[in-house]
C-alpha cells in the first residue's frame, strides 16, 4: 500500500460521524460560504496531528503533493501539518528551501483558515525572516485570492514573536479594508499578538488607526487590554 493510501486510510479510522456532521458549518461549506464544497472525514486536529507525526520522515514530497491536492479537508491540514514536521525538524539550508518552495507552488491547496494558520508563520514566515525575502509576503498580501492575503499576514507571526512588528503593521494596513470578515480577524489577531509583547507600539498603531478599522479586527486587537482602556477604544474615547 502507497503512503498516500495509507494516511488516508489512517484518517478514515479515527473519523467520527459526529464530527463529520458538524464540521461543515463550523468550516461554512454552503454555497457562496469561504469554504464551499469542502468535504470532511469528521477527524479531530490531535488526531491529524498524530498521524502527521507517524508519517512525516518518510514521506517523498511526490507523495505528499498527492495528499496536498485531495479535495478532503483533513487529507489537506495533516498533508500541512507534514511539512510544518518536516520543515522544523530540517537542519538543512537547502531542504529549508526546498520545502518553502513546495508550500508555494501548492497555495492553491492551502484554502482554509486552519491549513493557512498551522503553517503561513511556521513555514514561510519563519524561512523569510531567517533568510530576508520580505518581498514573498508583499507579493501575497497583493494578490487577489484572499487565503494568500492570510498568508502574508499570518506569515508575519514568527516575525512578531521575534520582536519584530513594523512588516505585520505593513501588511495589516495593506488589507486593512478587505471586504472578508476572516481578514478583519486575521489583522486583529496579529494585532493582539503585538500587543501580548509590546502594548505600546499595540496602542500608538491603535491610536492612529482604530477609527479606520472594521469592529471585528479592532475586538481582536484589543482584547487583551485592560477592560477600561478596551472600552474606551470600542467608544471612541480615545
Amino acid at each position: 500500500m502507497n503512503m498516500v493510501k495509507q494516511i488516508e486510510e489512517a484518517l478514515q479510522m479515527l473519523a467520527t460521524p459526529e464530527r463529520a456532521e458538524h464540521m461543515p458549518r463550523y468550516f461554512k461549506t454552503g454555497k457562496g460560504e469561504y469554504g464551499e464544497g469542502d468535504i470532511f472525514y469528521g477527524v479531530s486536529v490531535p488526531d491529524q496531528r498524530s498521524v502527521a507525526k507517524e508519517y512525516y520522515k518518510e514521506i517523498s514530497l511526490e507523495d505528499l503533493s498527492q495528499v496536498l491536492k485531495s479535495e478532503i479537508h483533513e487529507m489537506r491540514l495533516t498533508a500541512i501539518l507534514i511539512l510544518v514536521y518536516k520543515y522544523e525538524k530540517s537542519k538543512n539550508t537547502a531542504e529549508k528551501k526546498e520545502l518553502v518552495d513546495f508550500y508555494l507552488q501548492h497555495l492553491d491547496y492551502v484554502n482554509n483558515w486552519d491549513i493557512v494558520d498551522s503553517s503561513a508563520y511556521k513555514i514561510l514566515g519563519a524561512y523569510i525572516y531567517h533568510n530576508g525575502d520580505e518581498k514573498i509576503l508583499y507579493e501575497l498580501s497583493s494578490d487577489k485570492n484572499m487565503w494568500r492575503k492570510r498568508v502574508a499576514v499570518v506569515g508575519t507571526y514568527y516575525f512578531i514573536k521575534k520582536k519584530s512588528f513594523e512588516l505585520t503593521q505593513q501588511l495589516v494596513l495593506k488589507n486593512m479594508k478587505h471586504p472578508h470578515d476572516l481578514m478583519h480577524k486575521a489583522n486583529g489577531w496579529m494585532l493582539r499578538e503585538i500587543g501580548k509583547i509590546d502594548e505600546d507600539t499595540l496602542l500608538t498603531f491603535l491610536n492612529q488607526y482604530y477609527k479606520e478599522m472594521p469592529r471585528t479586527s479592532l475586538r481582536y486587537a484589543i482584547e487583551k487590554l485592560d477592560e477600561g482602556l478596551r472600552q474606551d477604544y470600542l467608544r471612541g474615547n480615545i
